[in-house]
């Protein structure tokens, strides 16, 4: 693995990515004060190292026609490197989950479910995530309102941490 250690280049770069992953090398570096070629190779380094695991576009899930997200905690029977296994190949099967986590407390996963409606989501659980071996416990929420949206990393935080 390649080293990645930031410094506040870096970390400039990082942040203006994190707004607007479309800028051109030319563009970062009139605002980073470095040049274009100086960027690249930063920018190259950062993927290599894994800090950049890619860029990608962030759509409206409303206007999409994604009109439920819900948030599903799962409880399985066991714990255990085949139970955990079965669930999360299981998981990667349905494009229906656009995030899973790993958690503490009453329930061993939450998931981010996003489906156009009630009836698909009851369709889901009940004919896709209910079928999978090993879950014991569903418990799920329905998001009324995204308050704030995932928009980047603090990484004006993280510059502060390091200092």
């Amino acid at each position: 693995m390649a080293d990645t250690t930031l410094d506040a280049f870096d970390l400039r770069l990082l942040r203006l990515l994190q707004e607007d992953a479309r800028l051109s090398h030319v563009a970062l570096s009139e605002r980073v004060h470095l040049s274009p070629s100086q960027c690249a190779r930063r920018l190259q380094r950062l993927e290599q190292a894994g800090v950049v695991e890619g860029y990608s576009v962030r759509l409206d899930e409303r206007r999409m026609g994604f009109g439920v997200t819900a948030l599903v905690n799962v409880s399985l029977e066991r714990h255990g490197e085949s139970p955990a296994a079965t669930l999360h190949a299981a998981l990667d099967e349905l494009p229906e989950v656009v995030e899973c986590l790993l958690t503490t407390g009453d329930a061993d996963y939450q998931l981010r479910v996003v489906v156009p409606d009630l009836e698909r989501f009851s369709d889901f659980i009940v004919r896709k995530l209910m079928r999978i071996p090993g879950i014991t416990g569903i418990r799920s929420s329905i998001v009324l309102e995204q308050l704030k949206t995932f928009k980047g990393l603090p990484l004006g935080s993280f510059e502060a941490l390091r200092t």
